[in-house]
């Protein structure tokens, strides 16, 4: 049978402790930068090292988290700091931004590589691209149900799942609400958390419709252990050490067959309770808010689970073995259940004038093991019945003892990997052609022909392409896949049918669209759903083959125009897409009958909701589109803007005012071109 791994959150030191404390096999933590939690404690360079340090006493693992976006003027401190996380023996690094991934197989090649769920990887296809990639392990999206995960778990790869914690109401590396509404990039570990504030269908002002109940699974431990999952994630990198060390010890409960002690665990936090909608497929009743009785509640419990990880005493158990001979140095050798073992001498043994040491004695101050990890649980002794040590040299030898197990247990379980100089993004030089825009639609009218010499593309949903599209035009006609479709043979079967009728250009919004596409021979472009945002990205979707890509639209214009290597696009127009969602919030609030597609926010504001029943996939638009057709010389470095018309808008009347460079209209915002992200 599978035992997956324990991995725990550590978002301060004493997290880290209760972490380990209670048993974790694995902590997953971020540096000051570049962690998807930046409003956690986080660890400096000094700390981080220490970390590292500890874990490996423990016999656990310190993933580094550098899973943000990065933008191109970040990687030169970047670069530092994975260098020295290599250095400080880190086993692995959970990254995102696929430059970030191109820049550590570059200067580390043999370091284990995690896709973190902001990859958006959640299908078969999607975990295979990721270990052709050099990926060892996938964190697969919180979304999917046992059926999906356990296929994943199929394909010769490593699979962490999230098993306890928060859960966005948004596929993980998929959300824009907050950028878009507070410049606050959930992509960069600056989320607002905008989604549990009130929003609702129908204008209830207390109404939380985008705020989920806490996730639990740990009840199904021993199916996803009989799956193949690999390691068992807690979310909480911002949450106090009592959770982790609460978590943490109802998993290994769970683990060893044993009830866990949830009612604890829901007392120390819960929004509303737990959920576990996705997993068993069974998405009724998944929304819930942090309440007042939630917060009294976990007062209660805080002092007792705070006792769970004062202490270090019996977690590793020693068999010692001393020799006491008159006239010789006293020795002690002390070996662990790994086969670590270290001997250390101590002082010189005298003859006893009264009674010589003893097997007693020795137990009695050997076992003295109250200040480290260790327990005695063996003790076998030389003794030749007529020297004698001092009980203070006894102490001495044990602490000599204790001190070269910690650092023997931190060298055996510290990774030594090669450390490659850093090859620099080379020169890409593309040629520059006129600015020419495409058109994304939802459906296709025979009148968009007359698009055509107008823009180089029309973007269709893969689901709706069909053989009333004349074949002169299906050249022009690129599609548009989900950014989220857990059927993988429904893309696949999209993906065919249109090849078979001549449609050859797609748009791939998530890795697996990249693999699924090429396998079809069909020219790839890259799409938002891929958070492109610097040179490396570029040099490595480049080397996969990709023809052009659209750039994240957190980025600044300024920050756009170095990223080289291939044509660029923005998204110069449209109600951005800012939520991609499997739980519909309408349908959980009022029911598909009642649905009017829109979500009021506390200020009044409508946010377009739309529903693809092929994908089972919602998508929430931002509550006013971004208008850049007078702002066009400050985009004007870009091979194409995309026009998003796919909420209905008419194309027509959308082309011509960009290409009239028309003023503003209202309501109206420039996106993030100008104001950018944290």
């Amino acid at each position: 049978m599978n035992t997956p791994e324990i991995l725990a959150p550590a978002g301060s030191p004493e997290s880290l402790l209760a972490a380990l404390r209670c048993g974790a096999d694995a902590v997953y933590a971020g540096a000051k930068a570049f962690s998807a939690r930046h409003s956690a404690e986080n660890f400096n360079l000094a700390q981080l090292s220490e970390a590292v340090r500890l874990c490996h006493l423990y016999g656990a693992k310190l993933y580094l988290t550098v899973n943000t976006l990065v933008t191109d003027e970040e990687f030169p401190a970047l670069e530092q700091l994975l260098q020295k996380a290599v250095q400080m023996g880190v086993d692995a690094f959970l990254v995102q931004d696929l430059g970030v991934l191109e820049l550590l197989r570059s200067i580390a090649p043999e370091t284990p590589i995690h896709a973190s769920t902001q990859m958006t990887i959640h299908t078969p296809e999607g975990a295979r691209w990721a270990k052709a990639q050099g990926i060892c392990r996938v964190v697969v999206s919180r979304e999917l149900s046992r059926k999906e995960v356990a296929a994943i778990c199929k394909c010769g790869i490593e699979v962490e799942q999230f098993v306890h914690g928060a859960l966005c109401m948004s596929v993980s590396g998929q959300c824009g609400l907050s950028a878009m509404i507070g410049s606050r990039s959930a992509n960069r570990g600056r989320c607002a958390q905008a989604c549990r504030l009130p929003f609702s269908a129908t204008g209830d002002p207390k109404a939380c419709a985008l705020s989920l109940k806490d996730l639990c699974l740990i009840p199904y431990v021993a199916q996803m252990a009989a799956d193949g999952v690999t390691s068992l994630k807690i979310e909480g990198r911002c949450k106090r050490p009592e959770y982790v060390a609460a978590a943490v010890t109802a998993l290994r409960q769970a683990r060893n067959y044993r009830e866990p002690d949830l009612e604890t665990l829901r007392a120390v936090f819960s929004r509303s309770g737990f959920t576990d909608g996705y997993f068993t497929g069974k998405r009724q009743n998944m929304f819930g808010t942090r309440r007042k009785e939630d917060v009294i509640l976990a007062k209660s419990v805080l002092p007792r689970l705070a006792e769970l990880y004062q202490k270090s005493s019996g977690f590793v158990p020693l068999d010692f073995h001393a020799m006491i001979e008159t006239g010789k140095p006293a020795r002690l050798m002390a070996k662990d259940d790994n086969g670590i073992a270290v001997t250390v001498t101590g002082d010189m043994v005298q003859p006893a004038r009264t009674k010589p040491t003893d097997t007693e004695q020795l137990r009695r101050q050997i076992g003295k093991l109250g200040d480290t990890i260790y327990t005695l649980r063996k003790l076998t002794a030389d003794c030749d019945g007529t020297g004698i040590l001092p009980a203070s040299a006894l102490n001495a030898l044990r602490r000599d003892c204790t001190a070269a197990m910690n650092e023997t247990r931190i060298r055996k379980n510290t990774p030594a990997f090669v450390l490659r100089p850093a090859v620099p993004v080379p020169a890409m030089d593309v040629t520059k052609k006129p600015l020419v825009y495409r058109i994304c639609i939802s459906r296709w009218e025979m009148r968009f022909t007359k698009l055509f010499s107008q823009a180089e593309a029309l973007l269709l949903p893969a689901g709706s392409i069909s053989r009333d599209i004349p074949e002169a035009c299906r050249k022009q006609v690129w599609l548009t896949l989900p950014r989220f479709c857990a059927d993988e043979d429904l893309v696949r079967n999209w993906l065919t049918q249109a090849a078979s009728l001549g449609f050859f250009h797609v748009v791939c919004e998530n890795v697996s669209h990249l693999a699924l596409a090429k396998h079809l021979s069909m020219i790839r472009h890259g799409g938002l759903g891929l958070n492109v945002t610097n040179r490396r990205s570029i040099l490595f979707l480049r080397q996969q083959g990709v023809a052009d890509v659209l750039l994240s639209p957190e980025l600044t214009a300024r920050q756009s125009r170095v990223c080289t290597g291939l044509p660029i696009g923005l998204y110069a127009y449209g109600n951005q897409p800012v939520m991609t969602m499997r739980n519909c919030p309408i349908q959980a609030e009022t029911g598909c009958k009642n649905c009017h597609h829109q979500l009021i926010d506390r200020t009044g504001r409508s946010f377009p909701v739309y529903c693809d029943k092929a994908s089972g996939i919602t998508t929430m638009y931002n509550a006013v589109p971004t208008w850049t057709a007078d702002k066009q010389q400050q985009l004007s470095h870009s091979d194409f803007l995309l026009l998003d018309c796919s909420l209905g808008q008419d194309p027509f009347e959308i082309l011509s005012a960009y290409q009239n460079r028309l003023s503003s209209h209202n309501p109206m915002t420039r996106g993030l071109f100008f104001r950018g992200v944290e």
